[in-house]
């Protein structure tokens, strides 16, 4: 475990603000998790930072950030055409990405390239193009912080959500997670139900394979998010609006062409990133900070931009849509 008194956090979080915590542990085994609950957790203001990528830091951090770096990737059963990995949670998501392409394991292909560690994944149980993680995570293990016991998880335990997680609710603040077990498929199956991948696809007229469809994903995402490391960002910064079909309905009548997507219980789930361009937001800048030119979900600081310049744009780009759609956009961004 490594210790530092009043760290900048510039490269640790994707928007590039340039905050400062009291204290910075490295947890670099499972162990130090133990040791830093026992020391400097419990009962102190603490924050567990993954990658930063969905983190919007609005001061300096007055207690520990603890950050888990230590990985691995375990095969833990092979039955039926199913494998059981066991993968610690600091281990970068992409780096899993490439490995379930090179031992031809099937079912996270289209989380390709979202930044951050693996821990992290299961908490706000991400998703893109059609899948989300919750789909193959099989079960999480972690340490309890108020009580210093070790648990574990099955996948119905975790109760995901969109965007959600027992994580994000009743154990918030009050765990780490130390692995990840995820059942995967050596059994070729593909997810194609977001129409722009299988579009791309049939254009590219590439055959269906886990790398063709990574790769893919890849151009998809670079073509709409800037890269952090030379325009902070962190990523969707806003939710997908889940409303009722009648609202989505009325809706439609001045925005015939207002895309939305089927969710439970009869609700539909419109294109946050769509709403916004149409309130006039895409690639807008206010001050250092602003939306991104070709995705209008995506805030990002254009250099030197401060907290409360990205919260600004925020707050504007809430108030337009609400006055223009008459629902209210959720931050998904966990803001600190």
């Amino acid at each position: 475990m490594k210790l530092t008194e009043n760290q900048n956090l510039k490269t640790y979080n994707t928007f590039g603000m340039e905050v400062y915590a009291r204290q910075f542990l490295q947890l670099e085994t499972v162990e130090d998790v133990r040791a830093a609950i026992c020391y400097y957790l419990r009962d102190k203001p603490f924050y567990i930072l993954g990658g930063g990528s969905n983190t919007l830091f609005t001061k300096d951090f007055d207690g520990t950030i603890a950050h888990p770096t230590f990985n691995g990737i375990s095969v833990m059963e092979k039955s039926d055409g199913k494998v059981l990995l066991r993968v610690a949670a600091g281990e970068p998501w992409d780096n899993l990405i490439q490995y379930c392409i090179k031992h031809q394991l099937y079912g996270i292909e289209n989380l390709t390239a979202i930044p951050g560690l693996v821990g992290s994944a299961p908490v706000q149980n991400i998703g893109a193009y059609g899948m989300e993680v919750k789909d193959t995570v099989y079960k999480v293990e972690g340490v309890i912080i108020s009580t210093g016991k070790a648990f574990e998880l099955a996948n119905a335990e975790c109760r995901f959500g969109y965007r959600n997680s027992i994580f994000k609710q009743e154990l918030k603040n009050d765990c780490i997670i130390t692995y990840v077990w995820f059942q995967l498929s050596e059994k070729q199956q593909f997810t194609l139900t977001y129409q722009g991948l299988s579009k791309a696809l049939q254009e590219r007229e590439l055959p269906l394979t886990l790398r063709n469809v990574s790769d893919c994903v890849r151009k998809i995402r670079d073509s709409k998010l800037p890269d952090p490391t030379i325009v902070g960002n962190g990523g969707s910064f806003f939710k997908n609006p889940v409303i009722p079909e009648e609202h989505y309905r009325d809706l439609l009548t001045d925005f015939p062409d207002l895309v939305a997507y089927d969710a439970p219980e009869g609700m539909k789930k419109l294109s946050a990133g769509q709403l916004i361009e149409k309130a006039g937001w895409k690639g807008k800048r206010m001050g250092n900070a602003g939306t991104w030119k070709n995705q209008a979900l995506v805030l990002v600081n254009y250099g030197g931009a401060t907290p409360n310049e990205v919260l600004d744009v925020a707050k504007a780009i809430i108030q337009d849509v609400e006055t223009l759609f008459k629902l209210t956009l959720e931050m998904e961004i966990n803001r600190i």
